[in-house]
């Protein structure tokens, strides 16, 4: 681990005190090697692996870096999956929380008149899916003129998804002027092209993958028929006895059947795809962060943007179809430091398969044989009086700085000649408050919403009942989060 600690690099008040609200005290190493350049405002280049911590190593010098007075977006950041874009938006906002960092989402199958509402506000960094940002930007709802940063994210899975073509059209509509920082756990040529071609005298990075090798995790490979496969997971399960897993399948209908299954017998599960709405996703993704079920059974959809620190085991159910899905599905254990265990399931007609991912990762997956029925036998007890406990739910770092955070919400805004220095100045000058207690500001025609930290929301929300702004007393109550 890296001896450097985070108040090592001239990062604002605000934003080193997110930073220590989050529990962030030591950098990663691709943080340690990347907030440096990318604080002197250099183009980037970073080869490493998902779970590095690489979402903080570029999140926290652009908080660091755009103006807040700046009403147009500074910062765009290209992401493939709608998953990753909230994931990236969430640690955004997260850090960027006590310097008032707006950030806002765009991506699919999500109303496009709300995004572009969102787009007319203060937005100082763009967080986004390639297909919609480019919706945005030949529809004229995202302003382009003031991008002085972009970043791409999982470029090489942008390249599975089919998207280099979109990336390209997004990257010649903006300013040329700009710091480019482009992430990718593999480098095909597509993705070296693209820096080659886009990109100016980069500072080339590589973490050594970790997630690949066998330092943080465990491979290992059963051979199994297909009609032996739910039996054998079962006994997986009894013997390895995880505290949380993934178990990949390859298709939707994979999925959905496994789940049926499972849920029958019994398993504290669920399920993510991409068939599925949305919201449920999210609802998913958060009850699993939590810890409220231990199982969760997922496409590969659902490998990127899972950021979740403690996932013990990652089985594959099915084996990936692309070689690249191997290394992005087994890092989503043995992460932030911690080490994991990924076992893959393959039957016969899959050794071509096999061979190719082998062949891609460098190494042989050591095959181990089935749990004997004696070994079953010998875990199920232990195994029956854990599923009997209930999960202790994890208190997530972000969850405890939203704690701090009440969102009041004003009748009057824009159509009122309101603006964010109206609400900042009276609210600040309340007693018992600073400017410092006041989080991110969004005013629409009629409404403002306005985030109080610091657990002081209930204070202003009682004094701003009898207090004006701009000499006109608002309706105040307590908003949605």
């Amino acid at each position: 681990m890296s001896e450097k600690h985070f108040t090592d690099y001239q990062l604002s008040e605000e934003i080193g005190r997110a930073l220590n609200s989050l529990g962030y005290e030591t950098p990663t190493q691709v943080q340690t090697e990347v907030i440096p350049v990318a604080l002197e405002k250099k183009d980037l280049v970073v080869k490493s692996q998902t779970g590095s911590g690489k979402t903080a190593a570029y999140g926290i010098p652009l908080c660091e870096l755009v103006d807040w007075n700046e009403n147009k977006p500074q910062a765009l950041i290209l992401t493939p999956t709608r998953e990753l874009a909230l994931q990236v938006n969430e640690d955004i906002t997260n850090i960027g929380r006590f310097k008032r960092i707006k950030a806002t989402p765009l991506f699919g199958k999500h109303p496009f008149h709300i995004q572009k509402a969102e787009l007319k506000q203060r937005t100082h960094i763009a967080v986004g899916t390639p297909g919609r940002v480019l919706d945005h930007i030949e529809r004229g709802t995202l302003s382009l003129e003031r991008i002085a940063y972009l970043v791409i994210d999982e470029a090489d899975e942008m390249l599975n998804m089919g998207f280099i073509e979109q990336v390209q059209s997004i990257i010649q509509a903006l300013p040329r002027d700009r710091v480019t920082m482009l992430f990718s756990a593999t480098f095909p040529e597509d993705v070296a092209k693209l820096s080659r071609k886009y990109m100016d005298n980069p500072a080339q990075i590589e973490i050594q993958a970790s997630g690949i090798t066998t330092a943080t995790i465990e491979h290992a490979l059963i051979q199994v028929m297909e009609a032996d496969k739910l039996a054998l997971l079962e006994d997986l399960l009894i013997v390895e006895s995880p505290d949380s897993c993934i178990v990949f399948c390859r298709t939707q209908e994979h999925v959905d059947k496994l789940f049926r299954e499972m849920a029958d017998l019994g398993y504290s599960c669920d399920r993510i795809h991409g068939g599925m709405e949305q919201e449920e996703r999210f609802e998913v993704m958060h009850a699993f962060r939590r810890g409220q079920f231990r199982y969760l059974i997922a496409t590969d959809v659902a490998a990127r943007g899972i950021d979740i620190s403690n996932i013990t085991h990652v089985i594959n159910y099915d084996i990936p179809l692309e070689k690249e899905s191997y290394v992005h599905r087994t890092g989503r254990t043995g992460r932030a430091g911690k080490t994991g265990k990924a076992i893959t399931l393959v039957t016969p007609k899959d050794f071509k398969r096999l061979a190719e991912i082998e062949a891609y990762i460098g190494f042989a997956i050591p095959k181990v044989k089935a749990p004997s029925e004696e070994e079953v036998d010998r875990h199920r007890k232990d195994f029956e009086q854990k599923q009997n406990i209930k999960p202790e739910l994890k208190k997530d770092k972000r969850e405890q700085l939203n704690k701090q955070i009440m969102k009041l919400n004003f009748n009057g805004g824009k159509k009122k000649k309101l603006r964010a220095v109206d609400f900042v100045g009276t609210i600040a000058k309340l007693d018992g408050v600073t400017a410092d207690d006041i989080g991110i500001i969004t005013i629409l025609d009629f409404v403002t919403d306005v985030e109080i930290l610091n657990g002081k929301g209930p204070l202003v929300l009682e004094k701003m009942k009898n207090t004006t702004v701009k000499g006109k007393l608002l309706k105040v109550r307590k908003g949605n989060k």
